[in-house]
Order: structure tokens, then sequence, then C-alpha cells
């Protein structure tokens, strides 16, 4: 039988501490016991645990021996905000999927309410990553970034280290395929890495798609339908994962 996977709040090289609805769950829906074993995501690795006390706001374990467990994907979704139903679905899915980074990006087309109001929700989008990585037995959770503009999002990402495979999911684009670009790009390239951009509602404006050629950005197609947003970065990651298997 499988165990329950949850991921600590805390840790040290030998416990982990859950604490908040994580404690309350194990607790009063669990009724769980010391003695009582479960697995436990604690700094990114995945133990067998043991838990050593019970609280209603803290539950206490003792880490054993590490177990093997998956990666997340090198890829890092920027994601233009379009409505937050539709957004956190493809949060919760790009999640499940396992991508390393979300970034919530301020497009020109994103509705004017729905950018003044992007930073209050940032939170909730970190609580639908956290409970999306343990419903899909994750080891690590996404980081889900603060909403940003487009233009110092690409010139942080132009500035890391290793440089990631670029690709612009592009409505104007009809001849590369994101299978062709990702395939040839990963074959000349010293890293795995993909950072992936997905528009808004409406698409990116002319100016946009001029700021991401600066910036080296691949412009691709999904083919010939018009995607909502949300489907578009779902078949997007699900293309891409097969590259990084």
């Amino acid at each position: 039988m499988t165990r329950r996977r949850f991921i600590a709040d805390t840790w040290t090289s030998a416990t982990a501490t859950l604490t908040g609805d994580q404690a309350t769950h194990l607790s009063r829906v669990l009724r769980a016991e010391p003695g009582q074993i479960f697995d436990v995501v604690a700094g990114g690795f995945l133990h067998r645990a043991e838990i050593t006390s019970v609280r209603e706001d803290e539950v206490l374990f003792t880490l054993h021996e590490e177990l093997e467990s998956d990666a997340a994907l090198p890829l890092h979704l920027l994601l233009a905000i379009f409505k937050f139903d539709h957004m956190e679905w493809a949060i919760e899915k790009a999640t499940e999927l396992g991508v390393a980074r979300i970034t919530p990006i301020l497009a020109r087309r994103t509705e004017k309410h729905l950018s003044l109001a992007a930073n209050k929700r940032v939170e909730r989008w970190r609580r639908i990553a956290l409970e999306a990585s343990k419903q899909s037995r994750r080891t690590t959770i996404p980081e889900i970034a603060s909403p940003i503009q487009l233009k110092p999002a690409l010139e942080r990402e132009e500035e890391r280290e290793q440089s990631p495979t670029r690709i612009l999911l592009s409505e104007t684009e009809q001849a590369t395929t994101i299978t062709a670009a990702l395939a040839a790009a990963l074959a000349a390239s010293q890293t795995t890495d993909i950072a992936l951009a997905i528009g808004p509602e409406g698409g990116w404006t002319s100016e946009e798609m001029t700021l991401f050629t600066t910036h080296n950005w691949q412009p691709v197609t999904l083919g010939p339908r018009i995607l909502r947003a949300e489907t578009a970065a779902i078949a997007a990651i699900a293309i891409a994962s097969t590259h990084l298997a």
C-alpha cells in the first residue's frame, strides 16, 4: 500500500515538522499517533519518517532512510496572467506535470483588474502548487514568483548562469513546431533547461513580440488550432517533457 506523503514546513538533518493545515489534517482527520510511518519530503529529499509527537498545530517526525524520487523538470514557465480560475487550473496542472518554476507575467493584454489583483493572489497560487505537489507525489514544490512585467522577466532569464532554451508560443508562427524547435535547440545546447512563455487571452502585442526577439526567444506553433492559454500551457509542457525524459 502506498504511504501518504507530506511536505515538511521545517526540518533539520534528522527531523521534520508539519504545521498549520497539514498538522491539523494529520491530527484531526487521520488521527495520527506516534510510531506511525509516512513519507515526508524535507529540503527536497524524500524520507521514510516516523511520527514522534502529535499536536493539533504541530506534528514532529524523525527522518529515517532517504528514498528514491524523481526530480522536477528543468522547465521555467512564464505564464501571462489571465482569468484567475483558469490561471489556478494551469498552475495546478503544470505542477502535476513537474515544472520547476512558474513566473506570472503582467502582459500588455492582461486585463487591468487582474493586474491590480495579481499580487494578492500569489499566496493562493503557492498553496495550490503545494497541494498539487503532494497529490502528484512530487519531492519539490515549484517556485511561484511574484507577478512581474515582461521586460524585467526576460532580462532575468537572460542573466541566468546557464542560459536555457527559450521557447515562445506564438499565434503568428506557422512553420516551426515546438517539437522541431526543442529537438534542434537541445541537440545543440550544453543544458537541458527550458524557458517556455505562454501569452494572455488575445496573445502578445507586436511590441512584446519584438522584445522576445531581442532576447533570443524562438517563436513556435502548437498547430493550426487556437487554444486557450491554459490548454496551450499544458500541451506545451507535456511535449517539452518528452524531450527531457
